[in-house]
């Protein structure tokens, strides 16, 4: 979805003179790839500990030939991403219906995938997806209405999903995260508000838009995989080469800032997650 997006807002033409809708595409382009770094730290977490052997009955093993145990850009299937998967027609109408529909599909995957999985941290994804996913495709239906008078609201729920009877969707909307459109720009997107706007069709609720991105974390510091060379074979070498090259380069002795959470954490996390 976000590669879609993505080149929708490049080729947006006049975009001062419809400006709500501009923004609304660029700002939900934005959350998308931030989804997409959660579904990669998912499967990270999914794949931590797991050895060689496990991929040899691996429906894909492409993670443990060529990937370190990491995400990839492929599909189900093992396909990769590609051009395809971009729908940018120049048309508003078009393209704001096709985002609603690839919203609706998206939910449903999701929901499947929720069924067909039991691991905790798949789960958790899905859920928190399910109602995040929601929200976009509230926004294009909204957006779609306010712009030719359609009103897509009356499709909801469309699919048919019970996201209040979900344990993993229950945090999500109890925070009311079914109702705002976070502003992914401390400048930018202003007027997103002139678009997203009027009741939940589910709930009746008021749809919000929030001013500031939503609070962040840290990522979890993968432990490396020895295994399949993630970082190395002997990590412990890679550490004493950057230590001896920060310190030549007037580094002090700590790390400047933080990009990742203590590997201990995450230790402790996989313990709770991998069955």
């Amino acid at each position: 979805m976000s590669p879609g997006y993505t080149f929708q807002s490049f080729n947006f033409r006049n975009r001062q003179g419809a400006r709500p809708f501009y923004d609304l595409i660029c700002n939900i382009s934005a959350e998308e790839y931030g989804h997409i770094e959660l579904v990669a730290a998912t499967i990270n977490t999914m794949l931590t500990g797991t050895s060689l052997d496990d991929a040899k009955n691996a429906r894909l093993a492409q993670q443990f030939i060529a990937g370190g145990k990491g995400a990839m850009p492929q599909n189900s299937n093992g396909n990769p991403w590609n051009g395809d998967y971009v729908t940018s027609t120049g048309d508003l109408v078009e393209d704001l219906v096709h985002n609603f529909f690839l919203e609706t599909g998206a939910r449903n995957n999701k929901l499947k995938v929720h069924q067909m999985t039991e691991h905790p941290a798949a789960r958790a994804l899905t859920g928190y997806l399910l109602v995040r996913g929601g929200v976009h495709q509230v926004a294009y239906a909204r957006a779609v209405e306010n712009l030719t008078g359609a009103n897509l609201m009356k499709l909801f729920p469309s699919p048919r999903i019970p996201t209040d009877k979900i344990p993993e969707c229950q945090p999500h909307l109890k925070r009311g995260e079914h109702l705002k459109l976070y502003r992914f720009s401390p400048n930018d997107y202003r007027e997103i508000v002139a678009a997203f706007n009027g009741p939940h069709p589910e709930t009746g609720e008021p749809l919000q838009v929030v001013d500031e991105a939503p609070e962040g974390a840290l990522a979890h510091d993968l432990p490396e995989q020895t295994d399949v060379f993630a970082p190395d074979y002997a990590p412990e070498e890679i550490s004493e080469i950057a230590d001896k090259l920060r310190k030549a380069a007037g580094l002090p002795d700590e790390p400047l800032g933080e990009v990742a959470s203590e590997p201990n954490r995450f230790k402790k996390a996989v313990d709770k997650v991998t069955p």
